[in-house]
C-alpha cells in the first residue's frame, strides 16, 4: 500500500529527502517471547508450561510443532545479542519464563534459571542495549493450570510472588518492566475459544481468568514498586483492538461497544480507571454474576503506571447479527467456541485491503486511530508500541539473502502512523518491532515468519532480512525515509 509523504510531524518539518524525524529520545527496539525462542525445554530444572503440554497435544499446533528447541536462544543468546548490536537495536523486550525461574509455579526459585537471565541482561548492557522485561508472555507453569489456572484466584498471588523473585534478581540491572503481555489472549483464547493454551472452552472461566489476570497485574505492580529502585518504569502491555462498525447503523455501533467492552475496557477499566465498566458487567450477566470480584480488588488492580504498552497488528470490523452465533473472521483462529462471551449477536468481517501471511489486513490507519483514542481516553498516559510487525512468506535466495520488501513497506506505513500520532499529541515514547527472530508462532507452529532475522530451523543459522538492515538504519538515524 502506498503511503503519503504528507504525514503530520512532531513539530519538525520533514527533511528535503522526505524523511520523518522522531524525537531524539525515542526508543527503537525489538521483541521476543520466551517460549517462542528459548528452547531448552527440559534443561536446568525448567518444568512444563501450559504451552509445552498444549503443543504436544495432537491437533492443537500445526504440523505437531513444539517449542522444545525453537530458535535455541537459550544457548545462542550471545549470537543474538551481537546481531542486535550490529542492527543498531537500542532496546530488547524479552519475556522471562516463569517455569524456568520458579519451577512448578511455586516454591523456591531456580538459581540456574535466574542466572540465565542475569547473563542475558549483562550481555545486553555490555553492548549498550536496554533490557526491557515482560514477566508473563503466556507460559503459565502447568502445575498451576492443574490447580485451576487463571480462573483460580490463587494464580494471581503466585504471579505476584514470581514477580518479586525476578525483581530481586534483576532489579539492579533492568529499568523497564511490564507485568503481562496481552491478557486478552490469555483469558479469551486460552479459556474461551481454546485456540491457545491451555485450550479450555468455558465462557465463565474466561471472564474469571480476565479478572485474575487483572488482579495478578495489580499485585505484581505492588511487588515491583516495593522492590525496584526509584525511577524504574513499570507498565503493562495490552493488545488493544481498534474496532470499526460495518455500517453507520445504531445496531452496528452497539456491536462495536459490546466487543470493545470485552476486547479493551475489561482491562483498561480496572487498570486505568479503577473499576469495571457497568455495561461489561451487564452484557455478560447471562454468563456470570461476577461474584469472583472481591471487595477492594478494583483498587488493587488500579496501580499507577509509567506507560501503557500497546500491541497492534490489524483493525477489527464488526456488525450486528440476528440469528445463530456468527463468530466470523475475527483473526483469532478457527474454533467452534467463541472468544467473545455473550456476543452471539455480533458478526466479524474481514477488513478490505492487502493482507499479511496471517491473513490480517494491512491498515496503519488503525494504529493511528488507536493511539489517538488512548490519548483522548487517558490524557497524560505515555505509551510504547511494544509489538507491531507482520508475517510474510519469506525465503532464502540462491545466494543466501532474504529480501522482504513487503515488510519494509509495512513498517514504513506503521511508523509513519506513529509519527503522525505523536504530531497529534500522543505521547508515544518507543517502538518495538515484532519480532527479532522467526520463531514458534503459537498454534501456527513454525509456518509463519514474523522475524526481521530469518532462521533456518534445520541449522539454526540466522540471516538478517533486508527489513532488518532497513530498520537498523532507521534506529541509527531516528529518521523514517518515506521513499
Amino acid at each position: 500500500m502506498a503511503t503519503s509523504t504528507s504525514v503530520p510531524t512532531t513539530g519538525q518539518d520533514p527533511d528535503p529527502a522526505g524523511a520523518l524525524r522522531f524525537p531524539a529520545d525515542f526508543r527503537w527496539g525489538t521483541a521476543t517471547a520466551a517460549y517462542q525462542i528459548e528452547g531448552a525445554a527440559r534443561e536446568d530444572g525448567r518444568t512444563p508450561s501450559i504451552w509445552d503440554v498444549y503443543s504436544r497435544t495432537p491437533g492443537r499446533v500445526r504440523n505437531g510443532d513444539t517449542g522444545d528447541i525453537a530458535t535455541d536462544h537459550y544457548h545462542r543468546w550471545p549470537e543474538d545479542i551481537e546481531l542486535m548490536s550490529r542492527l543498531n537495536v537500542g532496546a530488547y523486550r524479552f519475556s522471562v519464563s516463569w517455569p524456568r525461574v520458579r519451577p512448578t509455579g511455586c516454591g523456591p526459585a531456580s538459581a540456574k534459571g535466574l542466572d540465565f537471565y542475569r547473563r542475558l541482561t549483562d550481555g545486553l548492557l555490555e553492548k549498550g542495549i536496554e533490557p526491557v522485561i515482560t514477566l508473563y508472555h503466556w507460559d503459565l507453569p502447568q502445575e498451576l493450570e492443574d490447580a485451576g489456572g487463571w480462573p483460580a484466584r490463587e494464580t494471581a498471588y503466585r504471579f505476584a510472588e514470581y514477580a518479586g523473585i525476578v525483581a530481586d534478581a534483576l532489579g539492579d540491572r533492568v529499568k523497564t518492566w511490564t507485568t503481562l503481555n496481552e491478557p486478552w489472549c490469555s483469558a479469551f483464547l486460552g479459556y474461551g475459544s481454546g485456540v491457545h493454551a491451555p485450550g479450555r472452552t468455558d465462557a465463565a472461566d474466561s471472564l474469571r481468568a480476565a479478572h485474575h489476570l487483572n488482579l495478578g497485574h495489580g499485585l505484581a505492580v505492588e511487588e515491583l514498586r516495593e522492590r525496584l529502585p526509584a525511577g524504574t518504569e513499570v507498565a503493562v502491555t495490552l493488545n488493544l483492538h481498534q474496532l470499526r462498525p460495518l455500517t453507520g447503523s445504531a445496531a452496528d455501533a452497539d456491536a462495536v461497544r459490546r466487543i470493545d467492552g470485552i476486547a479493551n475496557r475489561i482491562f483498561t477499566g480496572p487498570m486505568l480507571d479503577g473499576a469495571y465498566p457497568a455495561d461489561v458487567i451487564e452484557d455478560t450477566a447471562s454468563v456470570t454474576d461476577w461474584s469472583f470480584v472481591q471487595e477492594g480488588d478494583e483498587s488493587l488492580i488500579h496501580q499507577p503506571l509509567d506507560f501503557l504498552g500497546v500491541n497492534y497488528y490489524s483493525p477489527t470490523l464488526v456488525s450486528h447479527h440476528e440469528g445463530p452465533a456468527a463468530h466470523g473472521a475475527d483473526n483469532h483462529g478457527a474454533s467452534d467456541h467463541s472468544p467473545w462471551p455473550a456476543a452471539e449477536q455480533v458478526a466479524f468481517h474481514q477488513t478490505p485491503g492487502e493482507r499479511t501471511a496471517m491473513g490480517w489486513t494491512i491498515d496503519a490507519s488503525g494504529l493511528y486511530d488507536l493511539l489517538t483514542r488512548v490519548r483522548r481516553d487517558h490524557p497524560g498516559l505515555p505509551m510504547m508500541i511494544t509489538e507491531n510487525g507482520a508475517a510474510f512468506d519469506d525465503y532464502a535466495g540462491p545466494e543466501g539473502e532474504v529480501r522482504d520488501p513487503e515488510r519494509i513497506a509495512y513498517l514504513r506505513e506503521h511508523l509513519a502512523a506513529v509519527h503522525r500520532a505523536i504530531g497529534s499529541g500522543a505521547d508515544v515514547r518507543g517502538y518495538f518491532l515484532w519480532s527479532l527472530l522467526d520463531n514458534f508462532e503459537w498454534a501456527y507452529g513454525y509456518s509463519k515468519r514474523f522475524g526481521m532475522v530469518y532462521v533456518d530451523y534445520a541449522t539454526q543459522r540466522r540471516i538478517p532480512k533486508s527489513s532488518a538492515h532497513w530498520y537498523g538504519e532507521v534506529a541509527r538515524t531516528g529518521e523514517l525515509p518515506m521513499r
